[in-house]
C-alpha cells in the first residue's frame, strides 16, 4: 500500500501570542550554492544530483523553494523514497513542513508515483530508486520539463543537468578525543551538461557553526573522503604481533 504522509507543526510560543508561525530554519535562499549552478539557481524543469550527500540535497531543496521567479509564499515540496529524512532535519534546512509531503516507499510503481508528484509539486527530492527502461526516463523528463518542477536526486540521475558531489569534508570542533562538533567544512564539485559543463568548485560550511550553509574561506581540506591507506612497513616476525596505534576515545563534552 502506498503511504503518503504530511507534517504540520505550530510552535507553542506562537499559539500563546496568536502570531503566525514562521517555518523553523527559514533562512531564505542559499547564495553559497550560486557559483555551482547555472544562472546561480536550480533551473525549473531540470534535474540535479547531490552525489549521495544528504545535507547537500537539503540545501539544494531549501534554495529551490525560495529562488524561483514570482515565489512569495510557501512552495510545495516532496520527498520520495527517502524514509530516513525526518521532519526535524527538513525544518532545520529551511523547508516549510506545512508544504511538505513524504512518500517513503513508492514500491515498484515509483515511476508512476514520481510522474504524478512532478505534475503537482514544484520541488521533488528522490532517494535511490530501482532502474527503469530509457523510455520511462524520457517520459519522466518530459513531465519535468512540462511542469517546470525541480527534481533533486540524492544520488545519481540519468539526464541530470547538474551533478554535484562532496569531494572533501571535515568536521571542526573536535580535538584529540574530546570536543563539540561545530561545523562541517566541505568542498563541492559541480559539472553537468550544456551551460553546466564547466567544472566548478566551492568550499562551504554545510552546515556552519550557526547551522546555516555559507561560503567558507579556502583551507587545506583533505583531497578525498576516504582515509588514505597506511604506508607498508617492515614485515613482522613470524608469531609476533603488529604494533597497535592507540588513540583516545571520542567523547563530546560541554
Amino acid at each position: 500500500m502506498l503511504e503518503i504522509r504530511r507534517v504540520w507543526t505550530v510552535p507553542a510560543t506562537h499559539e500563546a501570542t496568536h502570531e503566525p508561525a514562521a517555518p523553523r530554519g527559514d533562512r531564505g535562499s542559499v547564495p553559497a550554492l550560486a557559483g555551482l549552478l547555472p544562472d546561480g539557481r536550480v533551473r525549473p524543469g531540470t534535474a540535479v544530483s547531490a552525489g549521495g550527500d544528504m545535507p547537500l540535497l537539503l540545501a539544494l531543496a531549501a534554495d529551490a523553494v525560495t529562488s524561483g521567479p514570482g515565489r512569495t509564499g510557501p512552495v510545495g515540496w516532496a520527498a520520495i523514497g527517502l524514509p530516513s529524512l525526518g521532519p526535524l532535519a527538513a525544518a532545520d534546512a529551511g523547508l516549510d513542513l506545512g508544504a511538505g509531503m513524504w512518500v517513503d516507499a513508492p514500491g515498484r510503481q515509483w515511476p508512476q508515483v514520481l510522474h504524478a508528484v512532478l505534475e503537482a509539486v514544484p520541488v521533488v527530492m528522490t532517494g535511490p530508486l530501482t532502474p527503469v527502461p530509457d523510455r520511462v526516463r524520457r517520459r519522466l523528463a518530459a513531465a519535468l520539463r512540462r511542469s517546470g518542477a525541480v527534481l533533486l536526486a540524492a544520488e545519481g540521475w540519468d539526464g541530470a543537468q547538474v551533478r554535484l558531489r562532496v569531494t572533501a569534508a571535515t568536521w571542526e570542533g573536535v580535538g584529540t578525543g574530546e570536543g563539540l562538533l561545530r561545523g562541517r567544512r566541505v568542498r563541492v564539485t559541480a559539472d553537468g551538461r550544456g551551460a553546466a559543463g564547466r567544472v566548478r568548485q566551492a568550499e562551504l560550511w554545510l552546515p556552519g557553526p550557526d547551522g546555516t550553509v555559507s561560503l567558507a574561506a579556502p583551507s587545506s581540506l583533505p583531497t578525498g573522503l576516504a582515509a588514505p591507506a597506511a604506508a607498508p612497513g617492515p614485515a613482522a616476525a613470524p608469531g609476533s604481533r603488529a604494533p597497535v596505534r592507540r588513540t583516545g576515545p571520542l567523547r563530546a563534552v560541554g
